[in-house]
């Protein structure tokens, strides 16, 4: 029997598993999980600590080892919901501050939760630091050019903005997929995003962003309803672009994800809603 709790991070729905699994065997696990439920996007797998000893409220390890903030959210609202050590911040309107070790991030986490409803949250995380984005020059088919790539441990991201000649991807879903494996192989990335970014021209700070997100060792590749270590990389490089701390938010097709960050000292910060939606118990054979 598994036991596993699926979650809502602004349309980016996760799976959590909490029965010990070994590395070896959580892509399949992960696998036989998204058969079962389709509309799960990625699985991550979550272990309970005591954080008086180890300083840490919980552990992540995503099926492929890449880092995600989305789950990374997701795990802290569940070590509120279920950790014995924070059955104090289980009450709406309470807050909590937690740190959490994630695959994919070489330090560990701070995360901040408020807890909206009974299963509901607000959240916010300090991502992980990443490399300043570079232009990375790539050809594919009949197109030609330079995308913007932020590197994070764990994954990278490509900002694909709407002059970019690679725009067109977006509509042409098969291709774009073929273009993130031949990107993610040249980079030999853990994970890697192509964030495809339309500025609202209604708001100055709000932008529409359509995520594709390929992860060759957990051999999935989704269109994202959100990502968040994604809209974290397309912020730092819109702060880089800018020269100047910015505030934005990030209209997704499953949800708004908000992010500020300043590139004078490197830090970037998400914001974003969890929900609980389901718990299950089974076999996932």
């Amino acid at each position: 029997m598994t036991d596993y709790s699926i979650l809502n991070p602004s349309g980016n729905i996760t799976a959590l598993v909490t029965t010990p699994v070994e590395i070896p065997l959580q892509p399949e696990t992960a696998a036989r999980i998204m058969r079962k439920h389709p509309d799960v996007e990625q699985v991550g797998f979550v272990s309970f600590e005591d954080p008086e000893k180890t300083g840490i409220h919980a552990s992540l390890r995503m099926a492929g080892g890449e880092f995600c903030g989305n789950a990374s959210m997701c795990a802290a609202a569940l070590s509120v919901l279920d950790s014995p050590y924070l059955s104090a911040a289980n009450v709406p309107g309470s807050s909590a501050a937690l740190r959490l070790r994630v695959s994919g991030a070489a330090d560990p986490l701070n995360v901040t939760l408020h807890k909206e409803h009974e299963n509901t949250f607000s959240a916010g995380i300090k991502m992980p630091p990443a490399s300043d984005p570079e232009e990375t020059a790539f050809a594919f088919h009949d197109l030609s050019g330079f995308i913007p790539c932020v590197r994070m441990d764990g994954i990278y991201h490509m900002i694909i903005e709407n002059d970019s000649p690679f725009a067109m991807l977006k509509d042409r879903p098969d291709l774009a997929e073929q273009a993130v494996r031949d990107l993610c192989g040249r980079l030999n990335a853990d994970g890697l995003g192509l964030m495809f970014l339309l500025r609202d021209s209604s708001a100055p700070s709000q932008y529409h962003l359509t995520p594709l997100v390929y992860v060759p060792s957990g051999n999935t590749i989704f269109w994202e309803h959100s990502c968040a270590s994604g809209s974290a990389a397309t912020a730092m490089y819109l702060a880089k672009k800018a020269g100047t701390p910015v505030s934005l938010t990030f209209m997704e097709p499953g949800g708004i994800l908000r992010a500020e960050s300043d590139p004078l000292s490197g830090t970037t910060y998400l914001f974003g809603n969890v929900s609980l939606t389901a718990r299950y118990s089974s076999s996932i054979a």
